[in-house]
Parts: C-alpha cells; sequence; structure tokens
C-alpha cells in the first residue's frame, strides 16, 4: 500500500514539473513584442516632424524657356529656399520654348538620375509619356506655372484658378481704359496675344475672360482671334506690330503671357503709341516691365510671386520624393513660406480627376496689379 502511495507522489510531482516547463516555453516569446514597441518607439522619436526630412533631395527645375525674366526670377526664388531647406536645385533648360527641347532637358534630368522634377511645361499634353517615363525610372514628377495631365504628375503648383485669372487680366484692362477716359460699357474694341493655344493655363485665362467680358461688358468687340507669338520675344514684338497695323483703332491688348506682354508693348512704343493711345495690359514680372512704365507705354500689370511659385515646385516635388503624402483638401506649412492649400484638380481644370494621394494642385495664396505707386516694392 505505502509503495502504490509513493508511486502516485512520484507521478504527480513529476506531471507538475513538465507543465511549469511547458508553461515557461510557452511565456518566452511574449517578452519580443515588448523588445519591438522600444525598437518602434525609438524610431518615432527620430523621424523628423511635419513629415519625412527632404534635405539632400536633388530636383530638376526646367522653366518653359531660359531667359526670360518670370522664369529666371522663379528659379532666384527656388535657390534662395532650396538653401534653407539643404536640397539641391538644377536650373535645367533651352532658350527656345519648344517640346522637342523640353523632351531633351528631360532625359538630361533623367540620365543625371535626380530625385525629382519641377516642370513648366510649354504643351498641356506633349509631354505626358517622356514624364511618365521618369516616374517609372522612380523620378517624382510636379508642374508648376503650366500643367500636364494629372495622370503625369503629382502635384501642379498653380497660380490661381482660371476664375480668378481670367476675370483679373480684365479688369485691369478696365481699370487702365477708365483712367484715359474710354467707356467701359461701349463698343470697346480688344483682342488676346499670348504665346500658343496649347500651353494650358494660358489659354484657360483666355477662355475665362472671354466668359467674363461677355457677362459684364456684352458690348465689346473682339477684333480677332487671339494672336500667338509662341514665347518668342523677338516673334512676340513682330506679332505685336501686326496687331498693330491690322487694327489701328484698336482700344485694347490683353497679353496673359510674360513673353507677349514687353513684346506687345515694344511693339507700340515701335509705332510711337503710349497709354494715352491705347491700353496693354497682361501677365509679366515687376522688372520685366518698368522700362515701358517709365516710358509711359502701360499703366498697369498683374503677376504673383514667381520666386514664391518656384520655390513651391521645387519644394513639393521634393517632399514626395521624400516618401511623404499629400491629399486634396490638405494644408501644408512650408517652412519659411507659410501655409497652402491642395485642391483637386478638378477645381483647376473642370471634369480632371484627382487620385487618392499625391495628386492635386497647391495654390499660391495671392496675387499683384502693379503700377507705378508699387512697383518699386517688388525686387523680381
Amino acid at each position: 500500500m505505502k509503495k502504490k502511495l509513493l508511486a502516485i507522489l512520484l507521478m504527480v510531482c513529476m506531471l507538475m514539473m513538465a507543465f511549469a516547463a511547458c508553461s515557461s516555453k510557452q511565456e518566452e516569446p511574449a517578452a519580443e513584442p515588448e523588445a519591438q514597441t522600444e525598437e518602434t518607439a525609438e524610431a518615432a522619436e527620430e523621424a523628423p516632424a511635419g513629415g519625412a526630412d527632404i534635405s539632400g533631395k536633388t530636383v530638376a527645375f526646367i522653366p518653359k524657356v531660359t531667359g526670360n525674366s518670370f522664369f529666371e526670377a522663379a528659379n532666384d526664388g527656388a535657390q534662395k529656399y532650396a538653401a534653407d531647406w539643404g536640397i539641391e536645385v538644377k536650373y535645367m533648360g533651352s532658350a527656345t520654348a519648344s517640346v522637342n527641347d523640353q523632351l531633351e532637358v528631360i532625359q538630361q534630368a533623367m540620365d543625371q538620375g535626380v530625385d525629382a522634377i519641377s516642370i513648366s511645361s510649354v504643351d498641356a499634353t506633349a509631354l505626358d509619356e517622356k514624364l511618365k517615363e521618369a516616374i517609372a525610372q522612380g523620378i517624382t514628377v510636379c508642374t508648376w506655372d503650366s500643367d500636364v495631365s494629372p495622370d503625369a504628375r503629382a502635384l501642379m503648383v498653380s497660380q490661381g484658378t482660371a476664375s480668378v485669372l481670367g476675370p483679373m487680366l480684365v479688369d485691369m484692362g478696365v481699370e487702365a481704359l477708365k483712367n484715359r477716359g474710354v467707356d467701359v460699357d461701349g463698343a470697346v474694341k480688344y483682342v488676346w496675344h499670348y504665346s500658343n493655344p496649347s500651353v494650358a493655363d494660358q489659354n484657360s485665362w483666355y477662355v475665362a475672360g472671354e466668359e467674363y467680358i461677355k457677362e459684364k461688358y456684352p458690348n465689346w468687340v473682339v477684333v480677332h482671334d487671339p494672336y500667338y507669338s509662341n514665347q518668342d520675344s523677338q516673334e512676340s514684338v513682330t506679332v505685336g506690330e501686326s496687331v498693330l497695323d491690322a487694327n489701328p483703332d484698336i482700344d485694347l491688348i490683353i497679353c496673359n503671357d510674360s513673353t507677349a506682354l514687353p513684346g506687345q508693348c515694344q511693339a507700340a512704343q515701335n509705332k510711337g503709341l503710349t497709354k494715352d493711345n491705347i491700353t496693354i495690359t497682361g501677365f509679366c514680372t515687376p522688372s520685366g516691365m518698368t522700362a515701358y512704365l517709365d516710358a509711359n507705354i502701360l499703366e498697369r500689370w498683374g503677376l504673383w510671386d514667381c520666386g514664391i511659385q518656384g520655390a513651391l515646385g521645387c519644394y513639393f516635388a521634393a517632399y514626395v520624393a521624400a516618401g511623404n503624402e499629400v491629399k486634396a483638401g490638405d494644408t501644408v506649412n512650408v517652412p519659411g513660406i507659410g501655409d497652402v492649400t491642395v485642391i483637386s484638380n478638378g477645381d483647376l481644370v473642370e471634369g480632371q480627376a484627382t487620385a487618392d494621394v499625391n495628386n492635386g494642385v497647391v495654390l499660391l495664396p495671392e496675387r499683384v496689379v502693379f503700377t507705378a505707386e508699387n512697383v518699386k516694392d517688388y525686387n523680381f
């Protein structure tokens, strides 16, 4: 009997020891998640605030054309802010505003292995396939000033919607017409002069401006279809003189292009005309137009801070290239510049779709009308 009892007790002890050993083995892995949590927390502390750090990124900054005051001022702004952000901006372009030249520049950027491309396109669709090649190569593509198709880039940095900029162009002309005694409710003869209809932004301003004229000034008479000078400085003067020769009694010429505006003013000066004889207005940098202001050729023109626009084009290209995500509806705080808003593509061009992430339009916060009273306040 004692032997049986002793055997039973021995078996119970052995079972208890085996159970304890199994429990110990099952509980050991529980310590691993704790170690992983500590590593994750450490990594989170090291991550830069406000998203992934953009420093060290290289951006190819491509204008429509080099040598133009607008694009040179945009590059000045991009270089200034790039130094603060720790990114490299390579200003790469051609002295000729053509699709073929921009295709070559894009390929050069791809060959150099840049992290991102920020481009002002000479054509709304002709660069799409080449930019998609760049994207497939791992390069982030953004646009600024003039857009491509939304599926050929991430973000576009826009100076404003057509519904803002089209009426702005007309309103500047109206004010100047009034100041020289023209009845703006009468049969004002006018025409548009810009680069070409394939430039998406300029053409959208023209369309919106025409709609605004039909609504507000139904008696105005457009004397000709838009004149085009292909963003060529010499051609803009030649075309400008043709406008004046063909329409000697014209009241207003609207130049929604920073090459056409100085060219048209030079043409007027060549013909001996001043702001007392004809009203010319449009978009250009202050520095590009002060000579014509001083010569009494024009009274007012407008633009936006193209230095800020160039900088933002490079910032968001580097921002997305660094792995950050942006969605329509977001407000992004850009160091040294401030808050900017991201809108959908359809808010800029009706009917355009917007992807869920890293696709949309970044809007500049403001625009400026330049006159003799304020032009000295701007240094671009």
